[in-house]
């Protein structure tokens, strides 16, 4: 956490500029800061839904100035916009909605999944220009169009990457008798190296020298696995030609190969600055494939996917890391599991035992993850009474599929003190930053801001 040396002039200014109707607030960047000591910490995992069709697509939206969104969002919203205009227009309006997100809300670490990257996660030119131009300029409660009321928000540090997705696998992955570049026989299901790529800002220090990646990790060296078979039998025709029901998906060959992260499990240790010394949380992130849209094999990895986290809490040695560093997490290392793991332990279809064995972790915050800080909304709640949906817990939904699957699932050895689903109802502040008529053809989900909800926990130290 960072304080600003002189804050009574930070505020004066503010007012000045929030003073003018026609100026975009600007929050200054060369402000300096000295740390200070830290007593809660509040971590976030957001699913924004960023997956553009090229990461330069993603990188050209985050490049636009204030002035020129202001232009864009306004001409959208009075009717006089040109065509050519329109996308680009819309993609603003989502992006400056999650961006007053994340500024109502206020994460001090904030996981971002279906954050676009260049495949290496080198290339960083979207994050800073998200930081720049969208967190760093006061947003709107009340959505597009409306008031700059929401205070700039800064991640000195940030990091973005590497990715499965898209990523050619030179293997016919997909069973359709060829061997081509595509999401079929990629590595992660991606139309380019990069797409649905996870990145991270933190106003807290990253240590990248001690970050490790798990990439490589093949599926076949996680203990109890074994080759995924044809089990979803009923639509004939999902199922290549010259395999049946019941057959294995991989041949033994592809299965030695076979990668277990549809994207990256990164294990990310950042470093937070306490009265009583500094304290290591490792962020531990990862994005599994749905378990749908095949005949079986996307429902295996996402279990897989999402029992790595499982096993690597536990300090099993059998785990190995992009680096070649082997084992799993040190025993009482302090973490949180962060992500879209499209997977929950109620409904759905994908593997709900696999979640509630995670869930039901000892070495998981019971506090949170079964007992009375659940983190739970309004939003959901209604979502679920509007659109007929079937849970038995709605509460806890996180994305307008009506599923619970996105995750700041923190360990035992912190202290929780707080936890929650940021999900505004009809009659709550913030509203058009999730249902907005005007925006797009169904006014809701991508169109607005995400179709998956910020899910956050407060940790005191």
């Amino acid at each position: 956490m960072k304080t600003l040396i002189s804050p009574v002039a930070l505020v004066i200014s503010a007012a000045l500029l929030t003073g003018c109707d026609d100026t975009e607030t600007k929050y200054e960047t060369d402000t300096k800061y000295v740390p200070v000591q830290t007593t809660e910490v509040k971590v976030a995992t957001y699913n924004l839904s960023f997956d553009r069709n090229t990461f330069e697509d993603l990188v050209a939206e985050m490049q636009i100035a204030p002035a020129k969104q202001k232009e864009l969002v306004t001409a959208y919203l009075d009717g006089t916009i040109a065509e050519t205009d329109k996308t680009t227009a819309e993609k603003v309006i989502q992006i400056r909605n999650v961006a007053a997100i994340i500024q109502k809300n206020r994460p001090n670490v904030l996981m971002m999944a279906e954050y676009n990257n260049d495949g290496t996660g080198k290339d960083k030119a979207a994050l800073t220009g998200f930081q720049a131009n969208y967190l760093s300029v006061a947003q709107s409660i009340d959505g597009a169009g409306g008031e700059a009321n929401l205070e700039p928000i800064e991640y000195p540090h940030f990091e973005s990457y590497s990715t499965n997705t898209g990523l050619f696998s030179g293997l016919d992955l997909d069973n359709n008798g060829k061997i081509e570049e595509g999401p079929g026989d990629s590595w992660g299901f991606g139309w380019y190296h990069g797409q649905y790529a996870f990145a991270l800002m933190s106003q807290y220090e990253i240590d990248t020298e001690n970050t490790r990646t798990f990439q490589t990790f093949k599926w076949k060296d996680l203990e109890g696995e074994q080759i995924p078979t044809i089990t979803l039998c009923d639509d004939p025709q999902k199922i290549p030609d010259g395999m049946n029901c019941g057959d294995e998906w991989y041949s033994t060959e592809e299965w030695e190969k076979v990668r277990l992260s549809s994207k990256n499990h990164v294990d990310a240790p950042i470093i937070i600055p306490t009265k009583n010394g500094k304290e290591i949380i490792h962020l531990l992130m990862s994005h599994p494939t749905p378990p749908v849209f095949d005949t079986g094999k996307n429902k295996a990895q996402n279990a897989a996917e999402v029992e790595f986290w499982n096993q690597y809490i536990q300090g099993k040695e059998f785990f190995y890391d992009d680096a070649g560093q082997n084992g799993g997490l040190a025993d009482g290392a302090k973490f949180v599991i962060m992500g879209d793991q499209n997977l929950e332990p109620l409904a759905g279809d994908g593997e709900s035992d696999v979640m509630k064995a995670l869930h039901d972790n000892p070495l998981v915050n019971q506090k949170v993850m079964n007992g009375e800080l659940y983190p739970t909304s309004y939003g959901a709640a209604e979502h679920a009474v509007d659109k007929a949906l079937d849970h038995p817990q709605p509460n806890r939904i996180t994305s307008t599929f009506g599923l619970g699957v996105d995750y700041a699932m923190p360990s035992a050895n912190l202290n929780i003190v707080d936890a929650g689903v940021y999900w505004a109802a009809s009659y709550e502040e913030g509203r058009k930053l999730f249902n907005d008529a005007r925006i797009g053809q169904y006014g809701d989900g991508k169109s607005v801001s995400s179709d998956h909800r910020m899910v956050w926990i407060k940790a005191k130290f």
